[in-house]
């Protein structure tokens, strides 16, 4: 599909490019031919009205810097050659000369081109008859030829130049197709292989549960084991639901301006205690009024997965810190926790979908979606996110973009004066 993509590229862009190519090459032959027709044709009224600046013999007329071979010929009422003058024209054959002459004369156009002799006419009336002016045109057609064989070698280098561009610019097009292709296939395959497992336990669970050769006590623990698979798939369900409705744009319709600093506030109230059970300690340090515009639901979803994510990873007895602050026009929102160092390539890759990092992830129902979750909530927020790891400390940052309080807050207009 892909090939397929960036070839339909290629043959469209090299198809306006040679499009645009054959017009301008076109317009300029067209035109090029016109001007010298044109300068040719002002240099043959010009000797039929001054016929007395015709020069020596063996010289051409010049006419606005322009010479050309002519030569001028006058056939009286009856239609009889009375005379013939030129320049720069061999007229030693009067037979070749007169043939020339009579064939201009018999045709019925004012101005024409003999193609036999490389010659175009022009006819005036005179009192004594006709008077026609012949210019050879050979250097014109050769200039043309030349001005073609040109247009078609610049055609050509210039469609290769194109072509190759053409094949640079579909492989950076179609670059971002590739990659969310391959993103698409990567995440189907990781989905299958997170729903296998859990698929296998529970239908090994049921044929177990079906057998006779089971008491009643270990029955219950085929059910209890189908319980936890279930809601593990929930779980994961449930991620996958989530990250498809952040990616056809379902959190952008939910934006308005909050104070984020009360939002954190009232999300973190219900992990103290889980915290607790878990011999952490949570510590917050929070800047007040600070007020972005988002989606207050799916930003308590943010802040809830990087603190459940503090909360299994970090080590035993350990305080975890969310801060939020002012970061200039960005409000900067952290949750630190001690635990084991995060490697640079870890880091880099911790917010993939369904990514763990082997060393600290375990199979404890988490699916390596919940940072790929965030991730996409603060992409849409205009925002973005990212992992730090130092001295045994992991920080995950959240940095959004502010939002002025009087731009969203309506001006109370003064009470008007009672007057006395």
């Amino acid at each position: 599909m892909l090939k397929r993509l960036r070839v339909k590229f290629v043959c469209i862009l090299m198809t306006v490019v040679v499009g645009m190519l054959c017009v301008i090459f076109g317009l300029i032959i067209h035109f090029s031919g016109l001007a010298m027709e044109e300068q040719s044709l002002r240099l043959m009224q010009a000797v039929a009205s001054n016929p007395v600046q015709l020069g020596r013999p063996g010289d051409g007329y010049q006419f606005e810097h322009v010479r050309l071979p002519f030569f001028l010929v006058q056939f009286n009422r009856n239609g009889e050659l009375t005379a013939v003058s030129g320049g720069f024209y061999d007229l030693s054959d009067e037979t070749e000369i007169q043939q020339i002459a009579q064939a201009a004369y018999a045709t019925q156009d004012q101005v024409g081109i003999l193609d036999a002799y490389n010659l175009r006419f022009s006819k005036s009336p005179t009192r004594e008859g006709i008077k026609i002016v012949f210019a050879d045109i050979t250097s014109e057609r050769s200039t043309m030829s030349h001005l073609i064989r040109t247009c078609v070698f610049l055609g050509i280098c210039g469609s290769l130049v194109f072509f190759g561009i053409s094949l640079f610019l579909a492989h950076w097009a179609v670059k971002p197709v590739e990659q969310a292709w391959q993103q698409q296939r990567q995440f189907v395959a990781d989905a299958s292989h997170e729903l296998k497992t859990p698929l296998a336990v529970i239908l090994t669970n049921a044929e177990l549960l079906e057998s006779p050769d089971y008491d009643p006590e270990t029955r219950q623990q085929f059910v209890r084991n189908l319980r936890t698979m279930a809601q593990q798939m929930r779980g994961l369900v449930e991620g996958l639901l989530e990250l498809a409705r952040v990616d056809n744009g379902a959190v952008k319709a939910n934006f308005i301006p909050l104070d984020l600093s009360t939002l954190a506030e009232e999300e973190m109230l219900p992990f103290e205690p889980l915290f607790f059970e878990k011999g952490l300690t949570l510590t917050t340090e929070l800047t007040n009024s600070i007020r972005v515009k988002g989606s207050a639901a799916h930003l308590r979803q943010v802040l809830g997965i990087l603190l459940d994510n503090a909360m299994k990873y970090a080590s035993p007895g350990g305080e975890v810190v969310v801060r939020l602050t002012k970061h200039g026009v960005h409000a900067l929102l952290s949750v630190a926790s001690p635990g084991a160092e995060i490697s640079p390539k870890d880091l880099q890759n911790i917010f993939k979908r369904f990514y763990r990092v082997d060393k600290v992830r375990s199979r404890d129902g988490s699916y390596g979606l919940g940072l790929s979750i965030a991730q996409s909530i603060v992409e849409e927020h205009r925002g973005r996110i990212w992992a730090e790891s130092r001295s045994g400390i992991n920080t995950f940052f959240v940095q959004l973009p502010l939002v002025s309080l009087t731009a969203d807050t309506p001006q109370k207009r003064p009470a008007p004066d009672s007057g006395g």
